[in-house]
């Protein structure tokens, strides 16, 4: 028998999979980034789907197999596609899209999935003038995760009127060290 690792997770990127299944690459709390096979997902009525989806955060139990991971249970808590605006779910598309370019291998790391959550819950509570602070303060504080960037950061951790208002008032600044991580990363 397989060991069941139970685990918050974000769906970052669905790729379809042979006939019914799917590719999920998964950002979760306690084992990383992820990529997982999710059988008989696509078919019509499939119980999983609605906690598959891009962008869906749910409470899932990955099985570590001979050929990689696979999801044999998902519970949806949260589904920031529909909640978000179109134009918050292009913002959130660049900083998944951040995360899967510079995230190799499997390493737990909390504070990529708490960025990011963090970063999804700002763009549904926060007017959005302000989201343009909160995708380069998301960038920022994914790049300084991993090493990337060493400089401070407002409030670490949290996005606030003042961590947002900090990142409107310095723009040029921060961009050019997102910039520089992103180019010391080499890809």
């Amino acid at each position: 028998m397989r060991h069941k690792y139970p685990t918050e997770a974000i769906v970052l990127h669905r790729t379809p999979l042979a006939e019914e299944s799917a590719l999920l690459t998964l950002l979760t709390r306690d084992v990383g980034l992820v990529r997982a096979r999710a059988q008989g997902v696509r078919k019509r009525g499939a119980k999983l789907a609605p906690a598959l989806a891009t962008f869906a955060e749910s409470d899932m139990v990955l099985v570590a197999g001979k050929e990689g991971w696979r999801i044999s249970g998902a519970l949806l808590r949260d589904n920031w596609f529909h909640t978000l605006s179109r134009a918050a779910r292009t913002r959130a598309a660049r900083v998944s899209t951040l995360i899967l370019r510079l995230v190799h291998g499997e390493s737990p790391d909390p504070v990529l999935f708490e960025t990011f959550r963090g970063f999804l819950t700002t763009l549904t509570s926060f007017p959005e003038d302000t989201h343009d602070s909160a995708e380069c303060l998301a960038a920022l504080r994914i790049l300084s995760a991993l090493g990337l960037d060493a400089g401070d950061i407002p409030e670490a951790g949290l996005f606030t009127s003042t961590a947002l208002s900090s990142v409107a008032e310095n723009r040029s600044a921060f961009i050019v060290r997102v910039n520089r991580g992103i180019a010391a990363s080499g890809l």
